[in-house]
């Protein structure tokens, strides 16, 4: 998945899968989403043995990539 939206802050990278952590903290539940996303993504990922990449430039947008076993043996 990528986009162009406004990036992921470096100091905010590793704790994007945290449930319920939200970078931006001014923007409320109602225009936010719950922060739970990419948390749900993280447990199916564990549970299927993968890992998840993530690339993010401030101002450039995100990509995240999950890489099952055998693409992470080819890596």
């Amino acid at each position: 998945m990528k986009d162009t939206g406004s990036g992921i802050p470096k100091e905010s990278q590793e704790r994007v899968v945290e449930r319920f952590y939200r970078v931006d903290k001014s923007r409320s539940k109602q225009t936010g989403g719950t922060g739970l996303g990419l948390a749900i993504v993280k447990h199916i990922v564990a549970r299927h043995h993968a890992q998840i990449k993530l690339e993010s430039e401030e101002g450039q947008g995100t990509e995240i990539t999950v890489m099952f076993e055998n693409q992470i043996q080819n890596a």
